[in-house]
């Protein structure tokens, strides 16, 4: 395998963490490379340019050399404005970076994600109404990642989703008209359905339903391992 050196891509600081006596592990999402992982040498010591640059949210253009699933990273600048996220919005923020850690995988680019996530930023950070922000960033997100939920049709016969209507929704099959209140699946209203679809999440009833369902369909794909950035929102 060949090494392979990249210049000045754009990405963002997922995850950061110590390594060795004055190293920085980096877990960066970039627009054209995907999620990499990257070694940041000599990154804690207080005479490196990097100590102040490799923070969450903060537009990046990162360089880097190597091969394998660990790359060094050789320059790293500023670009752009940082937005600035504090209390519940940094919640937020964090819990956007744990989610693109554990559902994408390495080297597997998506462009239109990293645009996004480049623009929810910004968003998070003027409005204090930030969960229809987070279901339309888990909702594009699983569309990405190949598993987008079914939300203007029935599942079984294709119907289109009655705003009245209560159904349970199946994440592996998608919304079917409930005829049980024993039935499995995670019980959602037609109009919560269409509004997601819409992402027009304005009404705190739907916006309550929407919260539901993207958190049960989430879990199948995470597993059973809790997100840790939910705590931050206790």
């Amino acid at each position: 395998m060949t090494s392979r050196r990249v210049e000045l891509a754009r990405a963002f600081v997922l995850h950061r963490r110590p390594y060795r006596e004055s190293s920085v592990l980096v877990e960066a999402f970039s627009a054209d490379h995907g999620r990499v992982g990257l070694v940041a040498r000599g990154a804690r010591r207080p005479s490196s340019r990097l100590r102040g640059v490799l923070q969450p949210f903060r537009p990046l253009l990162l360089s880097w050399s190597g091969r394998g699933e660990l790359a060094t990273l050789t320059a790293a600048e500023c670009e752009g404005v940082v937005p600035m996220l504090a209390g519940g919005k940094l919640a937020s923020g964090f819990y956007l970076n744990e989610l693109l850690l554990r559902l994408l995988l390495r080297h597997d680019p998506h462009p239109e994600l990293f645009e996004t996530y480049r623009r929810v930023l910004p968003r998070l950070a003027v409005t204090d109404a930030h969960e229809p922000v987070l279901r339309v960033f888990e909702k594009r997100l699983l569309a990405t990642i190949g598993y987008g939920l079914v939300l203007d049709h029935e599942a079984d016969s294709g119907h289109a989703i009655d705003p009245a209507a209560l159904y349970r929704y199946y994440s592996e099959q998608g919304p079917v008209a409930q005829t049980g209140e024993d039935a499995p699946g995670v019980p959602v209203h037609g109009r919560t359905l269409i509004a997601l679809d819409r992402e027009e999440l304005d009404d705190p009833e739907v916006l309550h339903e929407a919260k539901r369902l993207m958190r049960n369909v989430l879990t199948v794909y995470l597993g059973s391992k809790p997100l840790a950035s939910r705590a931050l929102f206790r």
